[in-house]
């Protein structure tokens, strides 16, 4: 059994809901990909695999950059009843689903918490790295992350980066398609950064966070965090975040949770399991983003998952253990 947690889909509803508000012909560019809207082809390309299922989320762009605080609550609320309903028709493939929330209406988005999981039982909530440029740890954010905490379910936390967001501070746009290369990687391991560092996981100790692509760059600075609660008290008035939180930086870094969609890249997927370990990695293919409508992205992921130095127990862990329990399918 595979259960893929991170990949995305358009309910057609929502496109009717967002074109108007959204500039020119955006949502052709999305319908261009057919299996991100079209059902019926995303099971056909889904029944290429045995026992393979997607717990579905909203692709981009995030809510706050389509519409204003009082518009974007009715497009969450169109987008997680069109989630709901695909899930519904499928509930074989499609067993549940991730709720996207309106962040730049804080109060809107407690509401639809508690809606979304009173009338769907969704699965949890897909946040993304920043809300129109803020950063996740600011505090009108807290509640949202706190009543989450509080209903028992997950964050997963999916990278957002503007072409508009400049690579370099004497230029005004990302050049080379740089800006989600590399960029989405760094958006994400700066709010997971942000997140412990600014003591949020300690005021919300039950928050759980899936982390896209392996936790991004937070394997590959290991070496670094010891060093950097050190350094930060020399480089300011003596003092450093680390003072404040309850334990080591790397210790909370481990503590996220991650999934496994890499688009095939062999070496950095053993890099992300090694440092969380086959408990707190799950398996994903960010399905459909690939050239062919996703069934290339969820082949190369099973594949080097199979290959992975690591123990056919760890891998039953990471392609379906995991997200029955985290899901209670």
């Amino acid at each position: 059994m595979k259960i893929d947690v991170f990949n995305h889909v358009f309910p057609i509803e929502f496109f009717d809901a967002a074109e108007p508000l959204m500039p020119g012909n955006a949502v052709e560019r999305w319908k261009a990909i057919e299996t991100i809207w079209d059902m019926d082809a995303r099971m056909k390309m889904m029944d290429q695999f045995d026992d393979y299922c997607q717990i579905i989320s909203m692709s981009q762009p995030p809510f706050d950059l389509i519409a204003g605080p009082e518009v974007s609550v009715e497009l969450a609320r169109v987008a997680n009843d069109g989630m709901a309903r695909i899930c519904r028709k499928y509930p074989d493939r499609m067993p549940s689903f991730i709720a996207s929330l309106p962040m730049n209406n804080t109060e809107g988005a407690e509401r639809e918490i508690e809606r979304v999981l009173d009338e769907h039982n969704a699965a949890g909530f897909q946040i993304h790295t920043n809300v129109s440029g803020i950063a996740l740890d600011q505090p009108q954010f807290r509640d949202i992350f706190a009543k989450i905490a509080e209903r028992g379910k997950a964050v997963w936390l999916h990278p957002t980066r503007p072409a508009s967001h400049a690579d370099y501070v004497n230029e005004e746009q990302s050049f080379y398609e740089i800006f989600w290369g590399i960029g989405w990687a760094y958006e994400t391991t700066s709010a997971m950064l942000r997140m412990v560092c600014s003591g949020m996981m300690d005021e919300i100790p039950d928050l759980k966070v899936i982390a896209h692509h392996w936790g991004a760059y937070v394997p590959h600075a290991e070496g670094r965090f010891p060093l950097w609660e050190v350094r930060n008290a020399t480089m300011g008035d003596g003092t450093s975040f680390a003072d404040n939180l309850k334990k080591p930086m790397i210790d909370y870094m481990r503590d996220f949770w991650a999934d496994t969609a890499m688009f095939g890249a062999k070496g950095a997927s053993q890099a992300g399991l090694d440092f969380y370990g086959a408990g707190n990695s799950f398996f994903a293919s960010d399905c459909p983003y690939d050239l062919v409508g996703g069934s290339e992205l969820i082949a190369s992921t099973i594949r080097v998952i199979e290959e992975l130095d690591c123990s056919n127990d760890d891998r039953d862990q990471i392609f379906y253990k995991n997200s029955q329990s985290l899901l209670d399918l």
